[in-house]
């Protein structure tokens, strides 16, 4: 029933869900209650104003009209009296009017005088033969009965707020387990895939721990065989690589190197190794290493010690090298960051034609956010003067194994289309964001990522 109530309301919060639905429920019975004792209330209070009425008759008929001071009495607003003797007015109430209140019939009837509405009796004497009639304002005996019941109700619409704030307290203290085990799972490191313990648990929760703790051993499982796999791998083929390439060497020294099918083998050969250390690269930025390694690291320096080391191959291309900027701390993984410039600075020598010129900047940008408010970051920009990216292709150079093709046929490289996918990758890690546009200086490509700067 309550789906069909709440059709078409989505509501995200249980706790608030189950507030509203019980509330909802006590207000709708409380006003069917109050409903029904309000009509209650009001009937047995025409009832006692009747009766009243009855009282204050009988006590009409036992006045003695002979006497003068009998014949005007003053009863107040609410009431009046009549006292007549075949077509005589005996007797009246100073507000009632010279004829008769109502027909010369005993019971109950409604009239109208003076300017409101009355309830009337009507009652025959046979001792004295006599009619009396009395009389009582309608909107004052109703202002009067709904007093009464309003007075009744009251506590109960005072109660209201309170009853919701004590089911709110109550079903607060119902979900906490659910919010603690929801903290516990929040606050559970990357690399923790041990069982949750969950002392204080409920029958509703094992369940979903039962199956979370499943989940987890899975996941473990997964992890496990990948780093069995790596290592592996890591071992199976770095061994052949190494020794073929010694095959080559060796051959070399028998043949030469001009031969054009001994430079098909060499080619093939580097770009096998090099797929190789790219995907050991990739899974070795996984969040696990990633947060076991997180520290306080100088992004200027790494990316001047990366420009060192890679030097040898912008020297051997005649490629002009700038770096620009001042030391900027971030938190990360020193080797995550490496391998994330490293890319970054092997594709910009690939792509960039000899005697090309390469830039690197790390700066502080002051950024808005998307509430409005202004955050400082750590800007690495790897900025190129080569061909560039084509747009067709720059939504999709984050693919794995997808290599854009050169706009300059000398610029061919060995490449296995993982590069930019890691270093993606990393930034994700890092909580970084990727901006891939135009060089400044109207040709080249620029890859600018945005760090959170820290202190």
């Amino acid at each position: 029933m309550l789906n069909r109530v709440f059709r078409g309301f989505k509501v995200r919060s249980i706790r608030l869900f189950l507030v509203a639905s019980i509330i909802a429920t006590l207000i709708l019975f409380n006003f069917l209650a109050a409903l029904q004792g309000y009509q209650s209330s009001m009937e047995e209070a025409d009832t006692l104003f009747d009766n009243q009425m009855l009282d204050l008759a009988r006590l009409v008929a036992n006045l003695d009209v002979s006497n003068s001071n009998t014949t005007n009495i003053r009863l107040g607003n609410d009431l009046a009296f009549q006292v007549w003797e075949e077509s005589q007015l005996l007797a009246a109430s100073d507000n009632a009017p010279a004829e008769p209140l109502q027909l010369f019939i005993p019971g109950f009837e409604y009239a109208n005088f003076d300017g409101y509405r009355w309830r009337t009796f009507s009652r025959f004497e046979p001792s004295l033969n006599r009619w009396v009639i009395v009389a009582e304002r309608t909107d004052l005996r109703y202002v009067l009965a709904e007093n009464v019941v309003l007075q009744s109700i009251f506590p109960l619409l005072i109660g209201i707020p309170l009853v919701g704030l004590l089911i709110w307290i109550i079903i607060s203290h119902g979900l906490k387990p659910l919010q603690q085990l929801s903290f516990e799972l929040k606050n559970k490191r990357a690399n923790d895939l041990s069982p949750i313990q969950y002392a204080d648990s409920r029958i509703e929760l094992d369940q979903v721990i039962e199956s979370t703790n499943g989940f987890i051993q899975r996941l473990s499982r997964v992890m496990d065989r990948e780093k069995r796999f790596s290592a592996d791998a890591a071992h199976e083929l770095r061994t052949p690589i190494s020794a073929l390439k010694i095959q080559l060497h060796n051959l070399s020294e028998e043949i030469g190197t001009n031969h054009d099918s001994f430079q098909e083998l060499q080619y093939g050969v580097e770009r096998m190794q090099h797929l190789i250390e790219q995907l050991l690269a990739l899974y070795r930025a996984t969040p696990e290493q990633f947060a076991a390694n997180c520290e306080r690291v100088d992004l200027f320096k790494i990316a001047q010690e990366q420009l060192a080391v890679l030097y040898p191959g912008f020297e051997k291309k005649k490629q002009q090298l700038e770096l620009k900027g001042n030391s900027e701390f971030v938190e990360g993984d020193q080797f995550a960051l490496e391998t994330l410039i490293s890319n970054l600075l092997g594709n910009a020598n690939k792509y960039t034609q000899e005697s090309g010129e390469i830039i690197v900047r790390v700066e502080e940008v002051t950024n808005e956010e998307a509430d409005g408010n202004t955050v400082k970051e750590v800007c690495l920009t790897v900025e190129d003067n080569g061909p560039g990216i084509a747009d067709i292709d720059k939504t999709r150079v984050f693919d794995r194994f997808y290599r854009a093709d050169s706009q300059d046929d000398t610029l061919q490289s060995p490449g296995c289309g993982l590069g930019l996918t890691i270093v993606a990758h990393i930034a994700e890690l890092h909580n970084a964001t990727v901006e891939l546009k135009d060089s400044s200086s109207g040709r080249g490509c620029a890859v600018s990522i945005y760090f959170k700067k820290i202190k």
